[in-house]
């Protein structure tokens, strides 16, 4: 395949290989002469032209029209001193071939009439009644030089169908590297929603126990220590199950479709729960906003004062799912960067202009932390936070905006289409 639709023109080892094919055509010729025939045995000027003849032939590919015309220079003086005319046959035909295949069919076309022009007017002179042989003679070239033709054209069709399979095999090569970015991306995503809600969490009450112990060892209130280590340990049972849920869907990819159909079920009999992805929908019911009210307890939990309000009532499943893990991000945010004990914290869900609007603000003095990089560590690190929340609202065609609140604190405003088209984007 690669022969064929080769460019002849810049094809390797072009010249080397023309010269072989010249050398075997004058050896055809030498051996047409020695078998006999009709026509009389050239002179030593009608070998001499005939063999440099086929010379120009080595650079037919490099220049197909200087190499017809070096072979018509020595070909028309050999037939003027009436040598065998069938000779130089070989030589003739395939400089026309060359000219037939390499250029244009307007080339080729001007290329035959300045062939058979002169062959015309040659043959009238000097055989007026060999009509029959300028018929052969013509009928040949014309052969030769559709033939060339015809193979210009396949090798445009066979360069086209190869051009084609490669495109599409690169464009299934990009697809696949997209793919995997994309699942990268949303891997990374869930298990930064998973660990830093948890891990702020445990942090937070990890602090409230250790606060208890030292506070007066002498007066220890062991019920709110127990109350603490209960919460670390309720925190990571949680976790650890999202986050086991997680890596079996990573790890089971194979077995998903045998067990497609009843955690299907399970997503359509969850309410308002749903999936951002295909994948997702394979892990069962993710929190939708129904789930919110327990974003607000872990956040009393963990030393906040958190005001709920939610003025929505059929959302779409995956944009359910994206507001949530916004609320949980900001709330996060919020506990970890609020910088004061009676921090505030008001999430507000509720419907306008056919999308639904998120806030999600607080009163701490962590602002300027936030707008750093929203869920990074304590020292200052920008973390993922802010980025894991756009990419959230992008996922179902909606938008965020994070920023320091109007007066203090630190505020988070998103608008989630609830349209179709929305949720395709």
């Amino acid at each position: 395949m690669s022969a064929i639709n080769r460019e002849p023109m810049t094809a390797p080892h072009r010249t080397r290989n023309d010269a072989f094919l010249a050398l075997g055509v004058a050896v055809l010729a030498v051996a047409i002469a020695l078998m006999g025939g009709e026509g009389t045995w050239p002179d030593p000027i009608g070998w001499t032209l005939l063999l440099a003849g086929h010379v120009p032939l080595v650079w037919r590919r490099h220049r197909p029209l200087v190499a017809l015309l070096g072979v018509a220079a020595c070909v028309v003086p050999y037939h003027a001193l009436d040598n065998n005319h069938a000779l130089p046959i070989p030589a003739t035909l395939l400089a026309l071939y060359t000219v037939a295949a390499t250029g244009t069919v307007r080339r080729t076309l001007l290329t035959g009439v300045a062939v058979l022009g002169p062959t015309v007017i040659i043959n009238g002179l000097t055989n007026p009644k060999g009509a029959l042989e300028f018929l052969r003679i013509s009928g040949w070239i014309i052969a030769v030089l559709f033939i060339g033709i015809d193979v210009r054209y396949y090798r445009r069709y066979v360069a086209s169908i190869v051009e084609r399979a490669e495109r599409a095999e690169r464009t299934r090569e990009e697809e696949a590297r997209r793919r995997v970015a994309e699942e990268r991306l949303r891997i990374a995503r869930d298990l930064h929603d998973l660990l830093a809600h948890s891990i702020t969490l445990i942090g937070v009450q990890t602090s409230v126990a250790a606060h208890v112990l030292t506070a007066d060892p002498e007066r220890l209130d062991r019920k709110a220590v127990a109350q603490a280590l209960d919460d670390i340990a309720g925190t990571c049972r949680t976790a650890r199950g999202e986050l086991r849920t997680t890596l079996e869907v990573l790890r089971a990819h194979d077995t998903v479709v045998g067990v497609g159909g009843e955690l299907g079920a399970a997503v359509g009999s969850g309410s308002g729960s749903g999936s951002v992805s295909g994948t997702e929908d394979m892990r069962g019911p993710l929190p939708g906003i129904d789930g919110l009210a327990g974003l607000a307890e872990t956040g009393r939990v963990a030393g906040a004062k958190v005001e709920l309000s939610v003025r929505a009532d059929g959302i779409p499943p995956s944009v359910g799912a994206a507001a949530y893990r916004i609320v949980q991000e900001a709330l996060t945010n919020a506990v970890r960067h609020g910088g004061r004990e009676d921090l505030t914290v008001r999430v507000g869900l509720w419907t306008a202009d056919g999308a639904l609007r998120v806030s999600v603000t607080d009163d701490g003095t962590g602002g300027a932390t936030d707008a750093g990089g929203g869920a990074g560590p304590s020292d200052g690190t920008p973390g993922f936070g802010l980025v894991g929340m756009r990419e959230r609202a992008r996922s179902v065609g909606g938008t965020l905006d994070a920023g320091p609140g109007p007066a203090k604190g630190f505020e988070v405003t998103a608008t989630l289409p609830l349209s179709r088209e929305g949720e395709a984007r």
